[in-house]
């Protein structure tokens, strides 16, 4: 982190991303620089001021230490999170020993849909507080309870930590319905990122209930290979090639890990009883071809799958809700596609309850 983001406090740098992202369009695109063109994709003019700015800045997601790396997402995440979002009420508590948040969106009535929701950060930083936002967001707009997990972080406790804390947690909510005031035949999972990789492996290992939707933002699905989308977006473009080794380097630090579908779920032989999934991509995201392929095995198996590439956007844009718009309209269209997931499988239920 550069002494100009350590000296300036993250609330004057947030003023200032949104004073720059007011500013006359001619202008934005004069501090972003020329048009950047990658595999017939442009970058979104929005996403390409901010990146830009963050570089004049030096506020970077660093990763020489757990500990630096952990501060970076954090301060990164404050700059572009925007102002913390009403009509939800915010509580903590214990999800069969692991720590979590619970979200209730004001007035809604007991019996709701639950999302459980993984944060993203490399398996290695992220927490309850990174992706606060996000939650209160999907909690509000998508009419749910969301109970947020904060399962263990690497290296100190590498693979598979993470996804037995995030399937420990799942169960409990399952078996803690009543007292969540939700509706234990409509759970669904999701995350961004590694989040996203927790939330598609517990689907995976789900017991005899099991979710029925799955909300995936740019999942980590497969650690064994490296896809042509890593090469062309490695760079640049907020989630690095550098980065990727590193946490994985620190989560699953054994080479024989890597294969494992608690990991890489893509390699799953059998994917057919995950539950529809709407599965987002980013366009200049390293993740970008990974993803895109676990949801082409899944539509081969017979899952119903959306899969939305957002061709202008990289990663990590659904945590940028308090600049531009791109990147809540593309948060907004998820939410979209949860709420009919979940209205669809509750009037599954119904036919087959009185079938």
């Amino acid at each position: 982190m550069s002494k100009l983001a350590e000296s300036v406090p993250s609330g004057v740098l947030a003023g200032a991303l949104r004073f720059a992202f007011g500013l006359p369009a001619p202008l934005r695109r004069l501090v972003a620089g020329r048009p950047i063109t990658v595999d017939g994709q442009r970058l979104h003019p929005e996403a390409q001021l901010l990146l830009r700015l963050q570089q004049l800045s030096g506020e970077d997601w660093r990763t020489t230490s757990p500990a630096e790396n952990r501060l970076g997402l954090t301060r990164s995440n404050q700059l572009v999170c925007g102002p913390v979002i009403d009509g939800v009420a915010v509580r903590a508590l214990s999800a069969g020993g692991v720590g979590a948040r619970f979200y209730e969106p004001t007035g809604l009535p007991e019996g709701s849909p639950l999302l459980v929701f993984y944060h993203g950060g490399g398996w290695v930083s992220g927490d309850l507080d990174s992706h606060d936002n996000l939650c209160r967001f999907l909690a509000v707009e998508g009419g749910v309870r969301v109970l947020a997990v904060d399962y263990r972080l690497a290296p100190e406790h590498p693979f598979p930590a993470a996804a037995d804390d995030a399937r420990t947690a799942f169960e409990w909510a399952v078996a803690h319905a009543g007292e969540l005031k939700v509706d234990a035949r409509r759970i669904a999972l999701g995350g961004d990122s590694a989040g996203g990789n927790l939330a598609a492996v517990t689907a995976l290992e789900a017991g005899e209930v099991k979710p029925v939707f799955l909300l995936l933002f740019y999942p980590a699905v497969d650690a064994s290979v490296r896809r042509r989308s890593r090469d062309l977006f490695g760079r640049g473009f907020f989630l690095t090639d550098e980065k990727m080794d590193w946490f994985l380097d620190h989560y699953a630090p054994s080479r024989e890990s890597h294969t494992d579908p608690r990991l890489s779920v893509l390699l799953a032989e059998d994917l057919s009883g995950l539950p529809p999934t709407y599965l987002a991509t980013a366009g200049f995201d390293p993740l970008r071809d990974e993803g895109e392929a676990f949801a082409a095995k899944l539509a081969e198996q017979g899952v119903p799958v959306v899969l939305r590439r957002h061709p202008g956007l990289f990663h990590g844009y659904a945590n940028i809700l308090g600049v531009g718009g791109v990147f809540r309209e593309a948060v907004a269209e998820a939410v979209g596609s949860l709420r009919t997931g979940l209205a669809l499988a509750n009037a599954r239920q119904d036919v087959q309850e009185t079938a």
